[in-house]
């Protein structure tokens, strides 16, 4: 094995591969390898940085190098592992049972190494497979958002892909106090088992990751935003109500709810113009027929102190005005065999090719002329994983390369199009609602949200799990659609009770947002005759806070209420994310490090450092266990005030049908 420095990196050569290891921000390595002639500067997800002075020791004679940079010291060892110290405790190890005496009783036998690559014949890329030590006391956070019920990722298999309702973003925080991101943007999975950890793609021309350690979660997350970045400030008149729905068929519709709201004395902060406003997808524009004055429609919104946001897709139907300039010109996805088609909801589609510069540029144009110049305020970037009739990726191809390579950058690429469009428009703030998202969205004004998620006690609880392990992952601003998105029956009384449940956990979110497509759907189209433009799409029942009855048009009111009251507090919870990558949403453990209780639960957090909540998610539920770390709280239920000690303790606490148990920290 062979070292040497090369500017502020050490360089490994060891056989046919070689390792760069340097500084890369604070208490941070990067570490990247390959078997081809050179490495990559693709940095991906990680922004550059100054900081790249590394302390490094090279001892030729045992065969052995360091490297340091603050708290973390790197030791490579004359078999090729790569061993973490934070200061002089081991938190992380690559996996070593392969090699000899040297460093292990275990014979060389087992031929189970490290660092893995498999040739992908004819290709300059390689499978490959990275495998660390795992440890039984360790809890591993973060990495995105999964549809499952476990905050604790350990023991979990991941897929690193993007599909509805699945935001893959693959970084971690261990109970270790290191964070760990793959820097990658392959398709492939991350499985936390007992025995090992092992991250695996199944095409890549290099490895890169990167590890930071520090003394507690919240310092590791300043560290990792630091390097990927962070969320602008939330603008204010954006924190009440937003209200959507599948789907408001009309300019009549949108502007009859926004009205129902003034009358009922309701601020209506933001109302969302959902899919199939237009007549076929890729034509990006209002169908005419039913959207006749869209400046009208937002203008009168806008004096009602309402913002306006409208629906984009990525698809484009082989039928759009738009198609054939983007299939000449080469900015949709391309498919290595069979039909050309890569989507096939209400319609023939191709998708648009995000990852090429010439292909945002041309969705941001179309936008521009037929949306923004009426006033519209934001966009819905929806199917932005992209959505797909059948996720093959061996058979995608993109400008930035084959699928299997880069999928996962694709809706970062995509959401910049627009970020980088109102930019040049000077738009005063940006936002956009992206149903995915990877390392480093977050610097696009990206509000992540969980996608088309069941109408579900279930899917309730999982998805305060994927919230607070997408803000561990670096995006501060995300929602989910009150009440679930399917299958939610507006008759069903047991279903009003989950809307409710939803509702006071999403007062306590980073945004409060009505969505769903409602049951039953026994509504007549507006147009009968085609099958296309936006008279003929089915839509769901209403979504709207008056449409469940006066008791819960009570209860919700009372709890918006009680957003509105918080509104000076959660814009300063979104101005400390912009400031060192703080979500609003957070784990226990993230306030608490220190108190072990912290590190085990799942179902309940803190909104900001203020305010512990603990969501009901189980139909006929009124009281339930909560966890108070040490500290004195106060319930917003009743006032009733609470010393927990120094060891923290469990109370009992009643949670009626119009409140969940919330406790102020005094």
């Amino acid at each position: 094995m062979h070292f040497w420095k090369q500017e502020n990196a050490l360089m490994i050569k060891r056989e046919y591969e070689t390792i760069k290891i340097e500084a890369w921000g604070k208490n941070a390595l990067r570490v990247r390898s390959t078997k081809n002639a050179e490495i990559s500067d693709i940095n991906w997800g990680l922004l550059d940085t100054d900081s790249k002075d590394a302390k490094i020791t090279i001892d030729e004679k045992k065969g052995e190098a360091f490297v340091e940079n603050g708290k973390i010291k790197l030791w490579i060892n004359p078999a090729g592992i790569l061993s973490f110290y934070n200061e002089d405790k081991l938190v992380l190890r690559e996996y070593f049972r392969t090699y000899g005496p040297a460093l292990t009783k275990e014979s060389k036998c087992l031929k189970v190494i490290n660092r893995e690559y498999v040739p992908v014949k004819g290709s300059y890329s390689f499978g490959l497979n990275i495998r660390f030590e795992s440890n039984d006391e360790e809890k591993i956070y973060g990495m995105g958002q999964y549809q499952h019920a476990y905050l604790d990722q350990k023991g979990c298999v991941l897929e690193l892909a993007q599909r509805n309702s699945q935001v893959s973003i693959p970084f971690l925080i261990s109970s270790l106090n290191y964070g760990f991101l793959w820097n990658n943007p392959a398709v492939g999975r991350a499985t936390f088992g007992k025995n090992y950890t092992e991250w695996h793609v199944d095409s890549t021309p290099q490895m890169d990751y990167w590890v930071t350690v520090d003394e507690n979660p919240k310092k590791i997350i300043e560290n990792y935003t630091e390097v990927t970045g962070r969320a602008p400030a939330m603008p204010d008149e954006l924190l009440g109500l937003w209200q959507c729905k599948l789907r408001y068929r009309t300019q009549d519709e949108v502007l009859s709810v926004a009205r129902k709201y003034k009358e009922l004395g309701i601020k209506l902060d933001v109302i969302v113009i959902d899919f199939f406003h237009w007549p076929r997808q890729g034509d990006w524009c209002f169908d005419k027929k039913y959207w006749p004055d869209p400046k009208a429609m937002v203008d009168e919104l806008h004096e009602m102190g309402t913002k306006v946001m409208v629906s984009v897709w990525p698809s484009v139907d082989r039928k759009s005005s738009n198609f054939y300039k983007l299939n000449d010109r080469g900015l949709l996805v391309q498919t290595e065999r069979g039909s050309i088609q890569t989507y096939d909801f209400q319609g023939d589609c191709l998708t648009l090719d995000a990852t090429n510069p010439l292909a945002q540029e041309f969705v941001w144009e179309k936008c521009n002329e037929n949306y923004r110049k009426y006033g519209i305020d934001m966009f819905w970037l929806d199917n932005s994983e992209p959505d797909y009739a059948i996720y093959d990726y061996e058979n995608y191809r993109y400008h930035l390369g084959p699928a299997l390579q880069v999928s996962n950058i694709y809706p970062k690429l995509y959401t910049k199009a627009f970020y980088d469009g109102l930019k040049k428009e000077n738009a005063p703030w940006i936002l956009n609602l992206v149903r995915s998202a990877w390392i480093g969205s977050q610097n696009y004004a990206t509000l992540l949200w969980s996608g088309d998620v069941q109408s579900t006690f279930e899917s309730l609880k999982d998805q305060i799990v994927a919230g607070l392990n997408a803000g561990i992952a670096g995006i501060p601003w995300w929602t989910t659609d009150i009440g679930g998105f399917m299958e939610g029956d507006v008759n069903d009384p047991d279903f009003k009770q989950l809307l409710l449940r939803w509702f006071e956990f999403a007062v306590f979110s980073p945004v409060l947002r009505l969505h769903g497509d409602r049951d039953p759907h026994n509504i007549p189209p507006l147009d009968t005759e085609h099958d296309f433009g936006g008279g003929y799409l089915y839509t769901g029942q209403p979504t709207e806070m008056y449409a469940y009855g006066d008791e819960a048009f009570k209860i919700m009111k009372q709890n918006l209420d009680l957003r509105e009251s918080l509104k000076g507090y959660i814009s300063s919870l979104y101005a400390e994310a912009s400031e060192n990558g703080s979500p609003l949403m957070r784990t226990m453990f993230y306030e608490f490090p220190e108190d072990k209780n912290c590190w085990n639960i799942e179902d309940q957090y803190m909104f900001g450092a203020k305010y512990l909540v603990a969501p009901i998610v189980k139909l006929n539920q009124f009281e339930r266990d909560v966890y108070l770390p040490e500290g004195i709280w106060k319930s917003l239920l009743d006032g009733t005030v609470i010393n927990a000690g120094k060891g923290g303790m469990t109370v009992l606490a009643a949670a009626p049908l119009e409140a969940i148990p919330v406790f102020e920290r005094l």
